[in-house]
């Protein structure tokens, strides 16, 4: 740099070992050959030894560095083939900066490529040559150092590349290292930025960026004249780990003075976390029985401190293990990783069944003087394998069961086994290996208890076994681990004894067919239908007795079972089915407790020729004319063949009448027509006789009646109806009487209709009242049904108790009224009633009703019982029967001769008085 320029120095409160700064990266989404950087800056000594590295390139061939070839334009430093820069003689820098160019070329290609490095010579003594600043390390910052307070580095100017091949950049100020968790005082200074053109100019300094001007807020600050930085409170790495600040100088108008510089500032990581595992409790197993080194389970501890650096560099250690058995350090751990794995033999589940492991975590590589430790716990469960066979309690078991039986468990089988309880290592699998080999028994598991239970499955006979000797072998579900072989204890005798019982007796042919022919003699030895009784062992007798005969045709001996008959069998009986007549019979021990077995017999009757066939059909109908029609005739037989058709039929010579109206034609073996002979015959009803004949060995013969109806037919050949009754049996005299007789009883009835209707007439001309004098009549019209009396009405029947409270019969004139109506004056002997309202209609009806029957001279008798229809219970009129009374009893009858000549008659009949 030249003397004349504008320089802005740099004043560092810390130094040390600078970290590469890694400025503006660019993503490389494809392989691109070439350089990871343009430019590559170093910060080294101003004293350097021969072969002393001072920085490191990049390069990438995209095939590899195979065949790369690095050079350089300068005699002082070369380029090795891994890319390390170094130098080739003991040098001591007179300037400020050194400048080469280093140059990448491939030998199949002939292509190259160039990267500028730049050497800033470090002003002070304290400063460890060969820590470089190289774009993208990060994990190369050096433990601070406190330099003099008055060390000066430029600020960075634009100038011409002093023979470089190219320069994008300007050289990047070194960051700045703050240790975490300062005790201050703060503020604490960091850096001071001076332009050498404040001699001219006052000149105004600030910084921006995260922690500036942007949140976090005010956490570095400079002095705008000074240009003194300084950090204000504690830093904290784990909250952030750097920052990326950038320096300004402007003048006292705002006008920029230099360009802006990046300033980054790291933290620099202090131990103070501790290792926290992800879980306090770790959860293991392990097989029973496994080898050494066989892996377990993984413990993870994090520290939030750098782990690039002993603060963060977590090892594990076992601390202790619970219990102690069979070895005291059954497991270890791999101290960088966390794995654990077993370290010694001996895991038996049936002695230990959990471990629990304690676990610490410590940091500095685990170093217990200076680290920060902490502790999980690891349960770790030896899992269990099938490494105990099943063993039985007993050599032998012993148990019985009754004959015929299945379903029934006659021994438990009691097994030991040391493995994991309700697992397939210890459920038990039984098998029979001997003794069966009917297959009578099998052996099953209880869930609960993994007892072996032997069940019978198939029914023993006692006739047959009577004890059986079972070899019973029992295993897990699971087979046994390697190397374990089965005990001997795994196979044990099981003895079953037969008990016997009575059985019943069985028909060995059941069911038993014979075949006979039908209409066997009574009597006749049939069969002999006999049971046997499988108890040869007991001395029983079987006895025989009928439990079905449905026509009861049959007898059996009690004590031979043999079978005759006890009636004719009948093939066409109702009780056949199939031509098979079926019998069941009984057959019982004298065991205690008896036995009994059924068995059945079938009968297959074989058809003789019993049953002589039936004509069909019994009634026809013929014209008189022969030609027109004829009757088709066949036969019905309760036989099979061959004792049916073909049929014969015949006319018979007596009387000789029926030959000669009649013949018969035959149309095949089963039909025939009947027709007649002669030209005309007489409507009437005739009976013709024919013989019909089967063709059974020897054949049956019938002789049956037709009636035949003969009648007159009209075209069509249908009988007329005149036809149809002359048919019948009557004839044209009687028809005739018949016809003037229905004419005789239409002409009578249609009189005694005109006589009704003219009587009718006569009554309604006649006049509605008569003298009193003139009407000797006493009578009360019969009215049509009221219903159920008075309960069910709605009406007021007081209306109909007092006819004196009308008007219009209060009005009439003595001598118009009804005689037979109540005198209108009070009568001390019944009580007078209180006047009701005009009744309406009702009472109108009733008066008009009144008067036609006093007029009506077919009217009866005034002495005649009035008949009323029924009205119910409960009328408060009072009872009428003394007027069907032949005794008057004591009441007085003379005030009945003021109501008439009608009431007149009635007292003189039952008051004593004479008539007048």
């Amino acid at each position: 740099m030249t003397a004349g320029s504008g320089v802005l120095l740099v004043l560092l409160s810390l130094s040390g070992a600078l970290r590469a700064h890694n400025g503006d990266l660019t993503a490389r989404e494809t392989c691109k050959a070439g350089f990871s950087e343009e430019d590559y800056t170093a910060l080294i000594s101003q004293n350097i030894l021969e072969g002393e590295k001072v920085l490191k390139v990049k390069f990438s061939s995209c095939l590899g560095t195979k065949g790369t070839h690095y050079e350089t334009n300068s005699m002082d430093f070369k380029v090795g083939a891994d890319g390390t820069v170094f130098a080739t003689r003991e040098l001591r820098i007179p300037s400020e900066q050194v400048a080469f160019t280093v140059t990448a070329w491939d030998h199949q290609t002939a292509e190259r490529w160039d990267a500028a490095v730049r050497l800033l010579v470090a002003q002070t003594s304290s400063t460890h040559s060969g820590h470089k600043l190289q774009k993208g390390k990060k994990n190369t910052v050096p433990d601070p150092v406190q330099p003099p307070k008055d060390t000066l580095l430029p600020w960075p100017q634009h100038q011409s590349s002093n023979g470089l091949r190219r320069q994008k950049r300007d050289w990047v100020i070194p960051p700045i290292n703050v240790p975490e968790n300062s005790r201050g005082p703060f503020p604490q200074q960091l850096v001071r930025i001076r332009s050498d053109k404040d001699n001219d100019i006052p000149i105004r300094y600030s910084i921006t960026g995260v922690g500036a001007d942007q949140p976090p807020m005010e956490v570095f600050s400079i002095d705008s004249m000074s240009g003194r930085m300084y950090v204000t409170r504690p830093m904290d790495r784990e909250e952030r780990a750097s920052y990326h600040l950038r320096a300004h100088a402007v003048d006292m108008n705002g006008n920029k003075v230099e360009n802006p510089i990046d300033l980054y500032i790291y933290v620099i990581d202090m131990n103070d976390n501790r290792p926290e595992f992800l879980n306090q409790v770790y959860n293991g197993s392990v097989d029973e029985g496994s080898k050494p080194g066989t892996y377990v389970m993984t413990v993870t501890a994090n520290d939030a401190d750098d782990a690039t650096t002993a603060n963060g560099m977590v090892r594990y250690r076992i601390v202790t293990q619970t219990p102690q058995s069979p070895s005291q350090n059954m497991f270890t751990i791999n101290s960088e990783t966390g794995d654990i794995v077993t370290v010694a033999a001996g895991l038996d589940r049936e002695k230990v069944q959990q471990y629990m492991v304690i676990i610490q975590a410590t940091d500095m590589e685990g170093n217990l003087n200076y680290g920060l430790s902490n502790t999980a716990t690891a349960i770790i469960t030896v899992t269990d394998v099938n490494d105990n066979p099943p063993e039985f309690t007993a050599s032998t078991y012993a148990g019985e069961v009754p004959e015929n039986r299945v379903e029934m468990v006659v021994a438990n089988l009691t097994v030991m086994d040391r493995d994991q309880p309700h697992s397939p290592n210890w459920n038990a699998v039984y098998r029979i290996i001997s003794g069966d080999p009917s297959g009578h028994f099998s052996v099953r598991t209880d869930p609960t208890t993994n007892e072996g239970m032997v069940t019978v499955v198939k029914a023993v006979d006692y006739e047959l076994n009577r004890a059986f000797m079972l070899t019973v072998m029992v295993s897990n579900q699971a087979p046994l681990a390697s190397g374990i072989q089965m005990s001997f204890q795994s196979t044990a005798g099981v003895t079953i004894s037969v008990m016997d019982i009575n059985e019943a007796p069985y028909f060995p042919s059941n069911h038993k067919l014979i075949r006979l022919e039908e209409g066997v003699p009574t009597g006749t030895v049939l069969t002999t239908f006999s049971a046997v009784d499988p108890d040869r062992f007991m001395q029983q007798a079987v006895r025989y007795s009928k439990l079905s005969d449905p026509a009861n045709w049959l007898h059996i001996n009690a004590t031979n079972g043999q079978i005759s008959t006890a009636a004719v069998l009948d093939r066409e009986s109702l009780y056949i089915k199939n031509n098979v007549y079926e019998a069941t019979f009984l057959a019982a021990d004298n065991g205690i407790p008896p036995a009994s077995g059924t068995g059945t017999l079938q009968i297959y009757l074989i058809d003789i020729n019993d049953n002589a066939p039936e004509l069909l059909p019994k009634e026809a109908q013929v014209c008189e004319k022969p030609s027109l029609n004829a009757i088709n005739i066949t036969a019905a037989d309760a036989d099979v063949d061959p004792n049916i058709g073909p049929y014969v039929f015949e006319l018979p010579f007596v009387p000789a009448s029926v030959r000669n109206n009649w013949t018969v034609t035959r149309l095949n073996g089963d039909y025939a027509q009947l027709s007649l002979r002669v030209l005309h015959l007489e409507a009437g009803v005739y009976d013709v006789p024919i013989t019909v004949t089967d063709s059974g060995n020897p054949p049956l013969s019938h002789t049956s009646i037709i009636k035949v109806k003969v009648c007159p037919c009209d075209d069509n050949g249908d009988c007329t109806t005149v036809g149809a009754v002359a048919a019948a049996g009557l004839g044209t005299g009687a028809i005739v009487a018949i016809l003037i007789c229905i004419v005789m009883l239409l002409t009578m009835v249609l009189l005694f209709v005109m006589w009704m209707k003219r009587r009718e007439k006569e009554r309604h001309t006649k006049q509605l009242l008569i003298d009193p004098e003139d009407d000797v009549r006493d009578n009360i019209l019969k009215y049509d049904e009221e219903g159920g009396g008075e309960e069910d009405q709605d009406y007021d029947l007081s209306q109909l108790q007092q006819p004196e409270a009308m008007e219009h019969v209060l009005s009439k004139a003595p001598g118009v009224r009804r005689v037979d109506e109540r005198p209108v004056g009070a009568e001390p002997q019944y009580p007078v009633r209180p006047l009701v309202p005009h009744p309406g209609d009702i009472g109108d009806f009733i008066n008009e009703g009144l008067r036609a029957a006093d007029n009506d001279p077919t009217a009866p008798p005034y002495d005649s019982l009035l008949v009323f229809d029924y009205e119910g219970s409960g009328s408060t009129a009072g009872s009428v029967s003394s007027l069907d009374s032949s005794s008057s009893g004591d009441q007085d009858y003379d005030y009945l001769n003021d109501w008439g000549p009608r009431f007149k008659k009635l007292a003189d009949m039952y008051g004593g008085g004479e008539e007048d």
